[in-house]
């Protein structure tokens, strides 16, 4: 008797819930044969749920909508956790991939996102609705949206740099502070 399987990919794994796809880049690729050019489509996209998890993925077929399901796929596999607060950010962040580099910013809530299409993609998907960013060297589209999701999957929250070093959150949250109140003071004296 046949097993039964549920998605495309061949994995018997539960459908999936509501993810949010967006394809980031469809272009038209050549190969050239011995007797001439092969043309194939390639695709990006980014898949993320919406509440801190995205994934890449890059497919190659003979036709468009072969190319975005095969990518779709490919990101599935590769889905990254990230750390969110509230619809922003924790902290600034920057990653590397190739000869892209992105810098990415928590911003105040309501100041939307501020980003070329590749990392909004990536920040959507990952169910971001605040945040700044700024792409350095290659504007590459997969070497973009990679170092967005290299610069997102750095981020720390309080609570998991204080589990790391051992030390009460309380130590964190009173540093941080201590900083504001110096600098007040410095202000407070000059006058």
């Amino acid at each position: 008797m046949r097993e039964q399987r549920s998605s495309t990919d061949g994995s018997t794994a539960q459908p999936d819930q509501e993810l949010i796809e967006r394809v980031i880049n469809i272009k038209r690729i050549s190969k050239v044969m011995k007797g001439g050019k092969r043309m194939r489509i390639s695709a990006v996209v980014v898949v993320g749920d919406g509440r801190g998890q995205v994934g890449l993925g890059h497919g190659k077929a003979l036709e468009v909508a072969a190319a975005v399901r095969k990518a779709g796929v490919r990101a599935r596999k590769d889905m990254a956790r990230v750390a969110i607060k509230g619809s922003t950010i924790p902290h600034e962040t920057e990653g590397k991939h190739g000869a892209s580099k992105v810098l990415v910013k928590p911003a105040a809530p309501g100041t939307g996102l501020i980003a070329c299409p590749q990392v909004r993609a990536v920040l959507e998907a990952v169910g971001l609705r605040d945040a700044l960013s700024k792409a350095y060297g290659s504007r590459n589209h997969y070497n973009t949206a990679r170092a967005t999701i290299t610069a997102l999957t750095r981020l720390r929250t309080i609570e998991q740099v204080a589990a790391a070093r051992n030390k009460p959150i309380s130590h964190f949250v009173e540093m941080r502070g201590e900083g504001e109140s110096a600098e007040s003071h410095a202000g407070q004296e000059s006058d």
